[in-house]
């Protein structure tokens, strides 16, 4: 692909998302990841939930289901055992994965299911009104914590690779250059890939917190933002993320597990010699 629309639908242009808001920029880093690598397409199919983040696949050029609130990836995982010559491609947000679909994030990773997974994390749901998401800091304010969150977040990438996913990374919008590297290997990965990209909310998460200009929060992403490896040996507590903490960053695990399609290949080739 050559030109910009040929992936982007460009009448549905402008987007819905908000000034200041990070998924224009993590669309553009996947357009130029997707063009790098000369995928096909026709043979691809983007799935997505309910979210900002969601929005995606509606602006993009090619086959796409919208599913229910948190369901994008069992879906996707039957889209794929349905038809494994699919590429499949999930946009998601950390209210549609990390809450309302935890379960299924977990067990995805679990099963290795053959997917692509783009999580576009603003800390809050941002479409829906502000509320609190799993990854909301500790003590920041929502719509739902006016005394500040007292729950803890999750690490969202940090649970996909102890639940098991092939490849695993996390980079803010700031990390330009890397989210694309990080795309392109994670969409030529067999088994479940996941990227994480942490990106701003001035409208739903940043005016609550004495960050609504979007320059107040890229600021906050550059001086909280910190390579993992080099928290190694800091004395980090790994919940305590974001306002308090650090934003760890980097690529997490590569490995080579056989996915769930290749697995369940296998037990029909054996059930059928026997």
């Amino acid at each position: 692909m050559e030109d910009f629309f040929d992936l982007y639908r460009k009448d549905r242009w402008p987007t819905i998302f908000c000034p200041g808001c990070g998924i224009g920029t993590v669309m553009n880093c996947f357009y130029r990841a997707f063009s790098e690598l000369n995928l096909n397409q026709d043979r691809v199919v983007f799935v997505s939930g309910v979210g900002c983040s969601s929005r995606v696949p509606g602006y993009i050029r090619a086959d796409s289901i919208h599913t229910t609130h948190g369901r994008a990836l069992a879906v996707a995982t039957g889209i794929n055992l349905a038809n494994p010559d699919l590429k499949v491609i999930v946009f998601t947000g950390d209210g549609d994965l990390g809450a309302i679909g935890g379960n299924h994030f977990i067990n995805a990773s679990r099963r290795n299911a053959e997917m692509t997974v783009f999580c576009i994390n603003n800390n809050i749901y941002g479409m829906t009104g502000g509320q609190a998401s799993t990854t909301t800091p500790y003590n920041a304010f929502s719509t739902t914590t006016p005394y500040g969150n007292k729950e803890y977040p999750f690490d969202l990438a940090e649970l996909a690779v102890t639940a098991g996913a092939n490849f695993v990374a996390r980079w803010t919008v700031r990390n330009v250059k890397e989210i694309i590297g990080s795309m392109k290997k994670a969409l030529t990965k067999k088994g479940f890939s996941f990227v994480e990209i942490v990106s701003p909310c001035p409208t739903g998460f940043g005016r609550r917190n004495k960050m609504g200009d979007p320059k107040q929060m890229y600021e906050w992403l550059r001086v909280k933002t910190v390579r993992r490896e080099k928290t190694r040996l800091w004395d980090l507590d790994p919940v305590d993320l974001n306002i308090k903490g650090q934003i760890t960053v980097g690529e997490f695990v590569e490995r080579d597990r056989p996915s769930l399609a290749e697995v369940l290949r296998s037990v029909k080739s054996d059930a059928v010699q026997v």
